[in-house]
Order: C-alpha cells, then structure tokens, then sequence
C-alpha cells in the first residue's frame, strides 16, 4: 500500500534537484511525495515541472543574513510551523525526508513534534546549519563524507553518497573536434565571480589560436547584463539563466568551469567530465576547497582560488589543458573514479520504507 512523503529542503537546485531524484524513487515504488518549498525558492519551478505537488510555506534563512531578515525568519517561524502541522493533518505523511537548507526547518520541527521517522542527506563534510541543529533529532543520516558522521546519532549514519540523475551516468564520452565546448556553471543562482572572469576572458577567445564555444549559466540576477553584452561579443556559444537539461549540457562539453559544492563534483564524476573548480570562498569550513583539492590530486581536475580568478587566468587555465594532447580526457577519466553508483536514491527510498514498516 502506497504512502505519503514529506520532502523538504529548497532554496538552491543542490537542495533541490536530489530531492526530486529520491522522489521519483519512491513514485515507482507506488508511493506519493508530495514537497513543502517557498514561492521564491527553485523548488517553485522545478517540482512542478518534474510533475510532483508543491506546498508553499514562508520562511527565509538565519545563517549570513543580517538583522533585518534574522528577525523575519524569527517572526515566521510559529506562522511557518503551525501551516506544516495543518498539512501534516492534511496528508498524514509516514515519514521525512530533508535535504537541510531553511526550508526544511520547520518541517523537521514538526516531525520531531509528531514523532515521525525524519530521514535527512547531508551532501557535504560539515553540514549546514539546519541539519546540524536538528541532526540530534534525526531517524537516520546518508552521508557522502564520514567526517560527518559526528553531527548525528551514533549509530544512525551510512555513507549513501548524493543521487545524481541517471542521465550523467549514461553520457558517452566526447570526441574532441574543431571546437572546444565550455560549460560555465555557478550552480542555479549563479556565481559572480564565475560570471565576471567568464565575460573578462571574451577578449582572450576572440584571439585564441583554437576555437571555443561556451555555454554559460549565469543566474537569474546577471543575465539580462551579460546576455545582453553577449550578443556583440563574437563568440559563439549561448548565455542562459538557468539549464533546466544539465545532463545535456555536460553532454555537449569538453570541460566544466565550475564551483566545487558536493551536487557539482557528483555530476562531474558520473559524467566523467574533466573540471576547473573554483571554490565558493564562504562554504562552511572551506569544504568546498577540500572537495576540489581531492579531485586535484586525482588528476582529475584544476583548482583556482576565487581571490586568483580572472579573466586572463581562466583563458591561460583553459589554453593549457587544451594545448596540452590527450588531458582532458585523462581528466575525465580520473573524474569517474570518484562516482558512486546511481543507487543513491534508490537507498534513500528504501530506508524510508524500512523506517515506516510497521507504523499505522
């Protein structure tokens, strides 16, 4: 008999996008997963457009926000609580499952209230700020790190890894041709320094002895300046605010410029796609920058510091690797080395499963 699920956490497509994976596993197994999100964050877009039902809650974050929205996100609080009880009275879910992120606060507060089984996946070493606050109440916790471990129950963890669409698992690898193909990609909201450095190296391109074309992510926020200026710029290629086919777009690139976030260098490993990491310099206890320098090690990847990035250094990075026969696609394969298979989610899915045996 099919169940209801909760899945919370939103805000970002890194919370986002492995929760409708887990979601999608626990469809097929019969079950309704039915998500709780903010009008403003990219659950708003892309659960519905993965065909899943959205409850909307108001709630904003605590961590780096200032005064102002601290004490919004203080005030909502009870109202945000008390709309996720009525809708736990609504749906009467079996169990939770939460990627963190402010969203899933409330909804892990509520869950612990109710005595209903929480399930959370944290992708990173050291978790964010809502799973280290809840992780105590936690029924169990999948891991893509073991140093994790620490903020959670004893006894309660598995190193589960992050589910990655099956899509990057089946991409095949690329032959080099004529034109070099570069994906720039700073995650859903974009990235700044990604963006700025990108549109400072156009004047590198346009004189390089090999051809390139980029396929840029930008955000919402920058695109409209960028793809405007893109459009005189003479390089071929295609600004976008937001790749809703990622696994395509990893299929048409020969290298990634990217940020190092858990969700990132999972796609870059299953994809086998060779990588110039720039780690986010605010990630909590620089776990991003560790992310990169494993992949470094491994051959798999090249690291540059935010506070280094600049547009001639991302074309001297990028005129390296392609001058240089034969590395990228070393690159490539070194990046697979670091895949987990693609049964995260199915494991997330059966773990819920196991957590609600029994109950009514």
């Amino acid at each position: 008999m099919g169940r209801t699920f909760f899945m919370a956490g939103g805000g970002t497509g890194g919370h986002v996008i492995p929760a409708i994976a887990v979601a999608r596993e626990l469809q097929a197994r019969g079950h309704q997963p039915v998500f709780i999100g903010t009008q403003s964050g990219f659950e708003a877009k892309l659960v519905p457009g993965a065909g899943f039902p959205l409850e909307l809650i108001e709630i904003g974050g605590l961590k780096r926000v200032g005064l102002v929205q601290t004490v919004r996100t203080l005030r909502q609080m009870p109202l945000s609580l008390n709309k996720v009880l009525a809708l736990f009275n609504r749906y009467r879910p079996s169990a939770i499952f939460s990627m963190g992120g402010y969203v899933a606060g409330p909804v892990v507060l509520a869950a612990w209230w109710r005595r209903l089984p929480i399930v959370v996946m944290e992708p990173n070493a050291v978790p964010g700020l809502t799973n280290r606050q809840m992780g105590r109440f936690v029924s169990r916790a999948l891991l893509s790190f073991p140093e994790a471990a620490r903020y959670f129950p004893r006894g309660k963890t598995e190193i589960t890894g992050l589910p990655v669409r099956r899509e990057f698992f089946s991409i095949p690898p690329k032959l080099r041709g004529d034109v070099v193909t570069i994906l720039i990609t700073g995650g859903s909201r974009g990235s700044r320094t990604l963006n700025e450095t990108t549109r400072d190296a156009w004047s590198f391109f346009r004189h390089s002895p090999f051809r390139v074309r980029l396929l840029h992510q930008t955000g919402g926020e920058a695109y409209d300046r960028i793809s405007k200026d893109f459009a005189t710029s003479r390089i071929d290629g295609e600004v976008m605010p937001f790749i809703a086919d990622m696994p395509g777009a990893f299929a048409q690139a020969d290298l990634i410029v990217c940020r190092a976030g858990a969700g990132a260098v999972a796609e870059l490993a299953a994809a086998s796609k060779p990588s110039i990491l720039v780690p986010f310099p605010f990630a909590a206890d620089q776990h991003q920058l560790k992310n990169a320098e494993a992949f470094v090690r491994a051959g798999a990847a090249v690291l540059v510091q935010d506070r280094e990035m600049s547009g001639r250094r991302l074309y001297e990075e990028i005129a390296a690797l392609v001058s240089e026969p034969g590395r990228l696609e070393r690159m490539g394969r070194q990046a697979r080395t670091f895949a987990q298979s693609d049964s995260a989610a199915q494991r997330a899915a059966a773990v819920l499963e196991e957590l609600t045996y029994g109950r009514p």
